[in-house]
């Protein structure tokens, strides 16, 4: 049974294919629900507000990328995780820029698609296993709330921006190059790029960083990686 149970809302439009993953996903112990298309997702992910959403790119009403980018429009920190047959880097630097915290191309393993789940809920896990608030400058990194805060204002990132700004964090003024931040943050990936920790360092940026242009608090080092500002 999987370190943390979760409910994970499934939305794709092949039934079988839905079914097979809430199989596998129940033996972990967590409870899923399944729907079929875009608009549903969007119902019941605001209606029941899951841990976790997997979400099939091509589905009827409202594709999966449209799905994702209106709940972060909405600032939902639901941890997402995209399913499609599109495998090129370019089809998946768009579903991290629009806030994905995973991407994972068809044919699905499922044992390969629930260590993937595995990894994101242990990133995520339960408040009552996280640690105190961290505070650098203005910046504060509620882990307990899987909340960020910049001059009191929540932040909503996603699971992935939250796992390397709480990393750095916890550190401030060490350096930890992309591959410690993959292997760190990132958890059970293949095939990660050093492209996809930047792209989701610039999605950060945007939201906690006044100027992203200037950054105060995560750092590029040059050569190296990023640090967080001792400050």
């Amino acid at each position: 049974m999987a370190s943390v149970t979760a409910r994970i809302l499934v939305a794709d439009d092949d039934p079988k294919h839905a079914q097979l993953i809430r199989l596998y996903l129940e033996r972990e112990g967590h409870h899923v629900l399944t729907v079929g298309d875009g608009r549903a997702a969007l119902e019941q992910a605001r209606a029941r507000r899951p841990d976790l959403l997997i979400l099939d790119v091509m589905m009827p009403l409202v594709d999966g990328l449209d799905v994702c980018r209106i709940l972060r429009a909405e600032a939902s920190s639901i941890a997402i995780l995209l399913v499609t047959a599109r495998s090129s880097e370019n089809d998946m630097l768009l579903g991290l820029d629009i806030g994905a915290d995973d991407y994972l191309a068809k044919p699905v393993s499922p044992r390969e698609l629930t260590a993937r789940v595995r990894a994101l809920l242990r990133r995520i896990g339960p408040a009552d296993e996280r640690s105190a608030t961290l505070r650098v400058g203005d910046l504060e990194v509620d882990a307990g709330r899987f909340e960020v805060r910049v001059g009191g204002a929540t932040v909503h990132l996603t699971a992935k921006e939250f796992g390397i700004v709480e990393l750095l964090a916890r550190e401030p003024g060490r350096v930890f190059t992309r591959g410690q931040i993959i292997d760190r943050t990132f958890g059970f990936e293949q095939d990660v790029s050093e492209r996809t920790v930047d792209a989701h360092v610039v999605n950060l940026r945007r939201k906690i960083e006044a100027d992203p242009a200037e950054p105060r608090y995560v750092q590029t080092v040059y050569g190296r990686g990023y640090r967080m500002a001792e400050q």
